[in-house]
């Protein structure tokens, strides 16, 4: 078994509302920034797996994530090897 570190990234779905997203953005010109087009938060989660190769660890992280990282009717994931 070798451990693998595999990174999971969440966000909203872009028809979802993002409040905090939004709240930053309106942030920003008070702060002497240029308003953005769009800003979006999300979650950076990294894990690290024991499996027997990468893809079964990548399985793994996919399971975790559907289950217990992202609420999968208001959040898309991505899964990758980092």
């Amino acid at each position: 078994m070798t451990v693998h570190r595999i990174v999971v990234n969440v966000m909203l779905k872009p028809e979802i509302l993002d409040p905090q997203g939004q709240a930053v953005a309106n942030a920003l010109p008070s702060l002497g920034f240029d308003a953005p087009v769009s800003l979006r938060i999300g979650r950076h989660v990294e894990l690290s797996l024991e499996a027997a190769d990468a893809p079964a660890a990548l399985e793994q992280a996919t399971k975790i994530a559907d289950t217990l990282l992202a609420n999968p009717v208001i959040e898309d994931y991505s899964v990758a090897l980092a």
